[in-house]
């Protein structure tokens, strides 16, 4: 059984990502699909920070292998309320990679949600990943 701190953890997550999709769904509503990635992360930044939420965009991911620390490895999209990773896409079609690579950020920045997010369609809902990582 989850301890009162974890519930109201997963909760806030799950409100947080609701939250995020609100404002992806209008961001999409207003473009469309056939933009460039970098038009809808400024315009989705924009949502968010409209909404009061707290937004870290190209943060800084490091690797640690074998006691070398690879420092900028990678670089995550947007991470939310420091609880929920957003990875955006504009692409035809989601690839497996693309939920691992969230999943490995998820990982190494040690959060629990994250959502993969494909612009480039017709139907938004249709592009939407939650991805949980851990039970």
């Amino acid at each position: 059984m989850a301890s009162n701190g974890e519930a109201s953890g997963k909760l806030l997550s799950a409100a947080l990502s609701g939250e995020i999709i609100r404002c992806a769904l209008a961001v999409h509503s207003a473009l469309g699909p056939g933009m460039l990635e970098r038009v809808y992360r400024a315009c989705l930044i924009q949502e968010l920070r409209k909404a009061g939420l707290e937004v870290a965009t190209e943060l800084p991911i490091d690797i640690v292998y074998d006691g070398l620390r690879i420092e900028g490895s990678y670089r995550a999209d947007l991470v939310v309320g420091n609880e929920v990773i957003v990875e955006l896409k504009a692409v035809e079609t989601l690839l497996p990679v693309h939920h691992y690579q969230l999943l490995t950020y998820l990982k190494l920045l040690n959060l629990r949600v994250g959502l993969l997010i494909n612009f480039n369609v017709v139907t938004l809902v249709r592009g939407i990943r939650r991805i949980v990582n851990g039970p």
